[in-house]
């Protein structure tokens, strides 16, 4: 085929269709490259890559189904934002049909300082209907069977326990009980966490060190007391892919973030991981593996 378009071209034949059309696309794509920024052919390919690894888990993991109500926890840090758009395009697809909401959780004792027209507008664009829910760390109130919550375990994804009273672990357990509370007031029959790879990766180290068992939060999980299921799509995605997805798509962040942010238990496991890739640059990857072949 070359062969004869450049016999043609020799004798003055016309150039191919073909030839001709390919050479138009081929012009067209390098001219929109020229065109854009550095910082946006940056964007596209990240937003490619985040887009690919979030059907990726979404798929192997079984985490979308018909039918399927899926309440979204909205903290309004980057990873939440990320996926509220990522669910909230997938949800316009055609096939599997699901409905989404966002819920963002404030904490009366936590001193955020939430922009809430800024995650209503964000909801908006992505057409996620968004709710606001108040709730109080310590604050009394009575389950659906009667049961006191400050009493109340919660299967498998980890109950409160009189011993616990550490702030990060107080407020996460809060903000949970707010979420099953809604989810199950809605109808809702998953609720959608924000977590990506390295959270996974670093809450097995936190109870390898800690707890002294080999576990950790896992893409997706049933509910032992109540009909939900938890799921995690962004657990094929890093960190450092989401937080250059943030900055180069311009998401906001807090005004005032958590207080204990850089003073956890998290962070310092954190900073492990960071000191375990100067031994082993690809540190991750391996634990990764490790919970992967479990």
């Amino acid at each position: 085929m070359v062969a004869r378009q450049a016999h043609n071209l020799k004798v003055g034949g016309s150039i191919p269709p073909s030839a001709t059309n390919t050479s138009r696309y081929t012009a067209a794509f390098l001219f929109s490259e020229v065109m854009r920024t550095p910082e946006q052919i940056e964007l596209s390919r990240l937003q490619n890559r985040l887009t690919k690894r979030f059907h990726k888990a979404c798929a192997d993991y079984s985490l979308i189904e018909n039918g399927d109500h899926i309440l979204i926890a909205l903290s309004g840090g980057k990873d939440s934002l990320a996926l509220v758009e990522l669910l909230g395009k997938r949800a316009q697809i055609f096939v599997p049909r699901f409905k989404v909401t966002a819920l963002h959780v404030r904490v009366k004792e936590r001193a955020y300082i939430s922009d809430l027209s800024y995650l209503q507008s964000f909801c908006d664009a992505f057409r996620v209907p968004l709710l606001v829910r108040d709730t109080s760390i310590g604050e009394s109130s009575v389950s659906a069977s009667g049961v006191p919550t400050n009493n109340m375990q919660w299967g498998a994804s980890g109950g409160l326990s009189a011993k616990r009273s550490n702030p990060c672990f107080l407020c996460s357990w809060y903000r949970r009980k707010a979420l099953f509370d809604t989810a199950q007031e809605l109808g809702c029959n998953k609720i959608a966490f924000g977590h990506h790879k390295d959270d996974i990766v670093e809450t097995l180290l936190m109870n390898l060190v800690f707890e002294g068992k080999f576990s950790t939060i896992y893409p997706k999980l049933q509910m032992d007391k109540m009909p939900l299921q938890l799921i995690r799509p962004l657990c094929l995605i890093e960190e450092r892919d989401l937080r250059r997805y943030a900055e180069l798509q311009g998401y906001v962040r807090q005004k005032q973030p958590c207080p204990f942010e850089h003073d956890s238990v998290r962070s310092n496991i954190k900073d492990l991981v960071t000191q375990l890739e100067q031994l082993n640059p690809n540190v991750r990857d391996s634990l990764w593996g490790a919970i992967a072949r479990r």
